[in-house]
């Protein structure tokens, strides 16, 4: 009899550790993995502001995939400040504590607002439903980005809204360093 790793599809990745370990991937680890190929040129070149999910950078710590793919897709990326600060969601934070969560959402919002973004992208479905209560522009997930980047739909998120395309850097940006908490910072855990 084959270990379970054996047994599942060639797209699961297994490690020594458990047969568990390394099951779950983010989409843009299996993405960089195999590449992307832009194929839609016309499409305007928009300044991205990426939101690192809480379960991908501390949990699964997946931050390089999903801004080397959009960079590659043509999209300037941006890093929000305090990115490594939870958005209020944590998976069920936003039901089970609302006020907290109005409070962090409100101060990733203000973050993510400063970056002037032209859309936001994150791998989190429960970080797009509580940022998109409070962020000013548009939410994607990353894959629709990088869908429409290769010649898929326009993400919904985007239908109706005027895109106008930014010039091309004269040299690729360093992402921004995370700024540190403020000492004494009570959502500083996060």
């Amino acid at each position: 009899m084959l270990p379970p790793c054996r047994r599942l599809p060639s797209v699961v990745v297994c490690s020594g550790r458990s047969p568990e370990a390394g099951i779950a991937r983010d989409v843009t680890e299996f993405v960089a993995g195999i590449g992307l190929r832009p194929v839609a040129p016309e499409r305007p070149r928009l300044r991205v502001t990426y939101h690192d999910a809480c379960s991908m950078q501390h949990g699964q710590r997946v931050t390089r995939p999903p801004r080397d793919l959009l960079r590659a897709a043509g999209f300037e990326v941006v890093d929000v400040p305090e990115k490594h600060f939870c958005c209020g969601s944590a998976g069920t934070y936003n039901l089970l504590q609302p006020a907290t969560a109005e409070t962090l959402g409100r101060r990733k919002a203000g973050h993510i607002d400063s970056t002037a973004p032209d859309v936001v992208a994150a791998g989190n479905i429960g970080c797009l439903t509580q940022l998109r209560r409070h962020v000013g522009a548009p939410m994607a997930h990353t894959a629709e980005l990088l869908d429409w980047a290769t010649g898929g739909p326009l993400p919904p998120a985007l239908a109706g809204v005027t895109l106008t395309s930014r010039p091309a850097p004269q040299s690729e940006e360093a992402p921004a360093a995370a700024t540190a908490p403020a000492p004494n910072d009570d959502a500083g855990f996060w």
